[in-house]
């Protein structure tokens, strides 16, 4: 049986276009206004959501989601209240994959089983874990595609050939390269480096490929569509959210807008990109 991540870039194939996929941390500001945004993104434009489980420790993350990660922790999100949101956005829509990114301390603590068990009933479509090498399959991966779950794994610059296969091997509902070496959020990505990393990774799977890291603006979404099947945002987003607080740090009438007139502008840069066959 197909998975929802499948379906959808097999709808977008058909169309001609890449994904744009948004990245923003449940339970940040607060569990209320993270549930509205989530719930609010597809119809801005979002065809792919990843959800961010929060972390106190999250080493791969630039200064923006570590702050989004902390604010949610410090607003009392935890695991239970992270896949009750999901539960929530999956009453109202149940078609836009949605994917569970973060780290596996969070997971580990909760459970793999009871994790893998409440994620599937919740609506849960794939999960990014960004600490478990495929060294470490057994612990999270493999139960998460015999559950059904996709498990989605980074490939980066630094990921040469002989690596790529073993990361490779059990992924599944797409490849997500990291643009740039370093944190999220850091620096933008180059176009033209990117289509070359796409076309090499595609000689290794016939999987789509999502491009992630640093990703601001719409003509940045546009040139990365050109050849990716997929853009990731997530720093931008969440600085949308943070800057929209006010100076209580609570959210605003404006919050929820603030990051759907970004998604919005950067889904017309996903769909106005000249597709060119990156393999």
């Amino acid at each position: 049986m197909t998975t929802r991540i499948e379906r959808r870039f097999a709808a977008l194939k058909e169309e001609g276009r890449a994904a744009l996929v948004t990245f923003t941390m449940a339970g940040d500001p607060d569990y209320a206004a993270s549930v509205a945004i989530l719930k609010a993104l597809p119809k801005a434009g979002a065809d792919v959501i990843e959800f961010g489980m929060p972390f106190t420790d999250p080493m791969a993350d630039g200064p923006a989601i570590q702050a989004a990660g902390l604010r949610a922790l410090g607003a009392g999100q935890n695991m239970i209240k992270t896949l009750a949101a999901v539960r929530e956005f999956r009453a109202g829509d149940d078609v836009t994959p949605l994917v569970l990114m973060g780290y596996y301390n969070p997971i580990y603590i909760y459970g793999v089983d009871r994790f893998l068990a409440d994620a599937k009933a919740a609506g849960v479509d794939g999960l990014i874990v960004v600490d478990l090498p495929p060294e470490e399959d057994a612990e999270l991966c493999l139960p998460a595609l015999k559950a059904g779950v996709n498990f989605i794994r980074l490939a980066t610059p630094t990921t040469d050939d002989k690596r790529l296969p073993a990361v490779l091997t059990n992924t599944s509902g797409f490849v997500y390269y990291v643009s740039i070496t370093g944190i999220t959020g850091a620096a933008a990505p180059d176009a033209g480096k990117v289509a070359t990393a796409i076309a090499r990774i595609k000689r290794h799977t016939k999987l789509p490929v999502c491009v992630g890291f640093g990703v601001r603006t719409a003509d940045q979404a546009r040139g990365i569509a050109e050849t990716a099947d997929g853009v990731v945002v997530g720093s931008a987003l969440v600085e949308a959210v943070r800057t929209s607080l006010g100076p209580d740090g609570k959210p605003g009438a404006g919050t929820v807008s603030a990051v759907t007139d970004l998604v919005e502008a950067l889904a017309k840069g996903v769909r106005a990109a000249q597709r060119v066959a990156a393999d």
